[in-house]
């Protein structure tokens, strides 16, 4: 994917660097809405993939199956502020899902494009969503991208 990234990008190499990360002193930044009035909330989304498995339509049901493990395992050993529990989609039940649904926490079953990308293959097979005690930290596993961090 080299020669695309580096067309993309009008020319960034492999052998390029990023720029340093230099947002300068988060402690002098100031409340952007200190009467409360327009900023109801925040969200910052991450999507990754798990090295060595195909993307989402090409895996198989043991694959999906055996990321959705590595991930619940992994995430177990957080702790402090990001300490929290896994929820496997398979045996949730529609209550519960439902309620993490209208929360805005949890994914629904994949959208039409989804459906058209072969991605809900084995539904609910291998998904599911960590989320810490005070759901500020949530992890979804196998929706769209392996893994998306919020």
């Amino acid at each position: 994917f080299d020669p695309i990234i580096e067309d993309y990008h009008n020319g960034f190499k492999t052998t390029d660097k990023h720029p340093a990360k230099n947002w300068g002193d988060v402690e002098t930044l100031g409340n952007l809405d200190p009467a409360g009035e327009f900023i109801v909330s925040t969200r910052v989304r991450c999507g990754r993939s798990m090295e060595g498995y195909p993307f989402n339509p090409c895996l198989t049901e043991v694959q999906y199956k055996e990321m959705e493990d590595k991930v619940a395992s992994t995430l177990s050993g957080l702790e402090g502020e990001l300490k929290g529990t896994f929820f496997p989609l398979t045996g949730m039940s529609k209550e519960t899902q439902q309620q993490l649904i209208d929360d805005h926490f949890l994914f629904k079953e994949g959208d039409r494009f989804l459906q058209a990308a072969n991605a809900c293959r084995f539904w609910p097979t291998g998904r599911g969503i960590y989320h810490n005690e005070n759901k500020t930290f949530l992890v979804w596993c196998n929706e769209e991208d392996h893994l998306r961090l919020i």
